[in-house]
């Protein structure tokens, strides 16, 4: 294995290359794939108990906490407060959580019982997406978590009964853009990213599920969201991939991935590292789940071996070689490169 803190760290100081200290934000990429940027920080300094990044944390909460982090979007607020959730756990601020948690009350606003279920994707009412929900549900899962509040718990609830059942996983344990008019799986595309942060929130609710209240509450132990986190892994990691496989979002094959579908992979990798951890603390025997390690390692070999410019910069297909560098390609590389972290030589 190679030494992939080295790799993430080479990785991080050119995605700083392009941060803007004005603006708290990161040049040529977009609103909601700023907080997934700072994610993949907050993430790095976690991996490895540095401060050197707290500035970047700071600036980014002080030059754009005038927003609320409201938006049009309710995706788009629902990554920006699990951010501030991870800023929290690292530091301690507390003005973190409070952000988190008054982000929640919007996005919380957009819930619709009346079509559909589930939460809107834009304001006004527009679409049933599955990555929306996705994020509100683990979104209610981190603050329980964190505060031990029962309404976050009930949301938690509410969501995994709509979400779960809902048709929006289909017949290959693939889960699809969204709802139809007709409350049924539209049938659009099995992005990565949608595969991807269910498997957070579903380790989130089984956590949930294992405190004495979240248990009784919920009506499980957890093992059933455990599970069926581990079908959608399955799933992806077999028919999510390229012919070497490796990684690969399905506009790939059409080479028309934009500035949002260059992230996705490595929200895919940040949650399937995030499942493997919960799985291994709760096996019954090792190497149960090392198919998820070797996995995640084998991406980041790619990655480096494959997709990579002389200063560090990353492109679009982890199987290389590399199209062009942006901050969005670079955030999703770095994402993979924590995966990877704790199995470094």
């Amino acid at each position: 294995m190679s030494d992939y803190t080295a790799e993430a760290a080479a990785c991080l100081q050119t995605l700083q290359t392009w941060y803007n200290w004005q603006t708290g934000l990161w040049n040529t990429m977009g609103w909601w794939n700023a907080a997934n940027a700072l994610e993949t920080i907050i993430d790095y300094s976690s991996l490895n108990s540095t401060q050197q990044y707290y500035p970047v944390i700071a600036n980014c909460f002080n030059k754009l906490k005038g927003t609320n982090f409201i938006r049009p979007w309710y995706d788009d607020e629902g990554w920006w407060a699990l951010a501030w959730v991870k800023a929290y756990d690292l530091t301690g601020i507390a003005d973190y959580l409070t952000m988190a948690q008054s982000i929640f009350d919007d996005i919380a606003k957009g819930w619709d019982d009346s079509a559909c279920g589930g939460v809107w994707w834009q304001k006004p009412n527009h679409y049933k997406s599955a990555i929306a929900n996705e994020l509100f549900f683990m979104l209610a899962a981190r603050l329980y978590l964190r505060t031990t509040t029962a309404t976050y718990l009930q949301w938690v609830q509410k969501a995994a009964q709509w979400f779960l059942g809902c048709g929006l996983i289909n017949a290959q344990t693939l889960i699809n853009d969204g709802l139809g008019g007709n409350c049924q799986n539209n049938g659009q595309t099995t992005w990565t990213y949608n595969q991807g942060v269910i498997l957070g929130a579903l380790v989130d609710s089984f956590k949930c599920a294992s405190t004495s209240t979240g248990g009784s509450l919920l009506g499980t132990d957890g093992s059933d969201y455990l599970a069926r986190a581990q079908s959608i892994a399955d799933a992806a990691i077999t028919q999510l991939v390229d012919q070497q496989g490796i990684l690969a979002e399905p506009c790939e094959a059409h080479g028309n991935c934009d500035g949002n579908q260059s992230l996705f992979k490595g929200i895919f990798m940040r949650n399937l590292a995030y499942l493997y951890q919960t799985l291994n603390e709760n096996a019954s025997a090792t190497g149960m789940y090392d198919h998820y390690q070797q996995f995640i390692v084998k991406n980041a070999d790619s990655l480096w071996a494959n997709n990579r410019t002389s200063d560090y910069k990353f492109g679009l297909r982890w199987s290389g070689p590399v199209d062009s560098a942006d901050a969005s390609r670079q955030t999703s590389a770095l994402h993979c490169f924590n995966a990877a972290t704790p199995f470094s030589d």
